[in-house]
């Protein structure tokens, strides 16, 4: 029954009890007071790459 559930989580779709799960193992890796860094990190990591997606479109358009 455990192996089961356990399979459940890696292998089948992402729903809300797998989502928990990882939010409770990332609190307890990172702590409370880091996750706020750990968000704008990843924040600022997504902002560089739409804008660098953006500059290449950019350039192609240009060339073309």
């Amino acid at each position: 029954m455990i192996i089961m559930y356990v399979q459940n989580i890696f292998l089948g779709m992402v729903g809300v009890p797998q989502i928990v799960i990882i939010l409770v193992v990332v609190l307890l890796l990172f702590g409370g007071k880091k996750i706020p860094e750990l968000m704008k990190g990843i924040g600022q990591g997504i902002k560089e790459f739409k804008n660098a997606a953006k500059d290449i479109t950019e350039v192609d358009k240009k060339e073309s």
